[in-house]
């Protein structure tokens, strides 16, 4: 399934899961701006809070995200409240994509879109969510068998060209999460490490795209691979050769509040 130009609306049907919190000062920029791993928090927050509000929601604990879309309309600030709506807008029965709409009190928005595979906690594989479960999820949607197709499929560039950045990332004891892998959140701040050469790219309305490939793990090595052409920033999280996650900035054509 293609990610559209455009993400989906909220269903006209159902009720999307709702909360909300303040912008803590911890999870902002030098511009006081919502930083991409804060909004990565974001979503696994509303997530597990979504789980204990669902039926049979704690026999549903084993999430991996597979890809992750970030669409920012209108940056999200320190000081703002944030609402944040999560509904399901396509699923199989082993995996969804999860949309979070998130709007700040003073004008911020941000769209984002996740593919989620449903894992067994004890198996450890992708496993088939209960009737109960998926119930409210098949009502928000009429998107009933979605596959995962990846969207990002361009090789790592040769690190030592010159137009290419490379950019060591060292893992910190903070980064490894109950799963004993670093947390996804973790990878979108390495994103924002290459950005800071790029700031250009995030001053007009722009889309995040990260897939993750295989996990990082506490002693890996990670370098944060870069190449832009254009308004296009694609960035690769390696270790050795082995490509762990990969990432791309672009902006969003003609997208204005």
């Amino acid at each position: 399934m293609a990610i559209p130009s455009v993400l989906p609306e909220r269903p006209s049907i159902g009720t999307p899961f709702q909360t909300g919190w303040p912008v803590r000062l911890a999870d902002t920029d030098r511009e006081q701006r919502l930083r991409l791993d804060a909004v990565a928090r974001y979503l696994q927050d509303i997530g597990f809070e979504h789980l204990d509000a669902v039926e049979e929601g704690d026999a549903h604990r084993g999430w991996v995200v597979r890809r992750t879309v970030i669409d920012v309309l209108e940056p999200v600030k320190w000081g703002e409240r944030v609402t944040l709506h999560r509904w399901c807008s396509a699923l199989s029965n082993r995996w969804c994509n999860m949309r979070v709409q998130i709007l700040g009190s003073a004008g911020g928005r941000i769209e984002t879109e996740a593919f989620l595979i449903h894992f067994g906690i004890d198996s450890g594989v992708p496993t088939r969510m209960s009737d109960r479960f998926m119930a409210p999820m098949l009502a928000s949607t009429t998107e009933h068998r979605l596959r995962w197709k990846a969207a990002l499929t361009d090789p790592v560039p040769d690190a030592a060209a010159a137009d290419v950045e490379v950019l060591p990332f060292p893992l910190r004891v903070a980064d490894i999460d109950v799963l004993d892998h670093v947390n996804n959140a973790v990878y979108l701040g390495a994103l924002e490490e290459l950005l800071v050469g790029h700031s250009d790219l995030i001053t007009t309305p722009y889309r995040v795209i990260i897939e993750y490939a295989k996990p990082l793990e506490s002693r890996d090595e990670v370098r944060v691979i870069g190449h832009r052409v254009d308004h296009t920033l694609d960035a690769w999280l390696a270790v050795g050769d082995e490509v762990r996650a990969v990432a791309r900035v672009t902006p969003l054509e003609n997208r204005r509040l």
